[in-house]
C-alpha cells in the first residue's frame, strides 16, 4: 500500500552558496560537472564555436572540455587574427582522410572477395 506522504522533496529552488559537507561539495560537484559538459558540448555543436572550458577543484585537480582540440582553441586564443577555419578543419579534415583510406581498404577486400566468388561460380558452372 502506497503512502500518502512524498519521501523526497522534488526539484526545488536552491539557495547559492557553498557547500560546508566536502564529500557532499564533491558529490555535487561531479553530478553538475557532467551537466556543464552538456551543456557546452550542445552550445560548440549548436553554433559551431571552439570551446575550451577548465575548472579547477580547491585540491588544485583540473577538469577541462575541449572542441576541437585544447591546441587549435589555445592556437586561435593567443592569435585572434586568425582564420576560423584553420583550426577547426584541420582535425576534421585529418579525420577524413584516415577514414576515407579505410572505407577504400574495405571495399577493395570486398571487391577482391567478390572476384573469387565469381571465378567459383565460374569453375561450378
Amino acid at each position: 500500500m502506497a503512502s500518502s506522504g512524498k519521501k523526497t522533496r522534488g526539484k526545488q529552488k536552491i539557495e547559492i552558496k557553498i557547500i560546508k559537507n566536502e564529500d557532499d561539495r564533491l558529490i555535487s560537484f561531479s553530478k553538475r560537472r557532467i551537466g556543464i559538459y552538456k551543456k557546452i558540448s550542445k552550445l560548440s555543436t549548436i553554433c559551431g564555436g571552439e570551446i575550451l572550458f577548465i575548472i579547477f577543484l580547491p585540491a588544485g585537480k583540473p577538469y577541462s572540455f575541449d572542441h576541437p582540440s585544447v591546441e587549435s582553441v589555445a592556437k586561435r586564443f593567443l592569435n585572434p587574427n586568425q582564420p576560423f577555419n584553420e583550426t577547426t578543419d584541420a582535425p576534421i579534415e585529418a579525420y577524413c582522410k584516415v577514414r576515407i583510406s579505410l572505407l577504400v581498404k574495405d571495399f577493395n577486400e570486398v571487391y577482391d572477395q567478390l572476384d573469387v566468388l565469381k571465378e567459383k561460380q565460374k569453375a561450378i558452372d
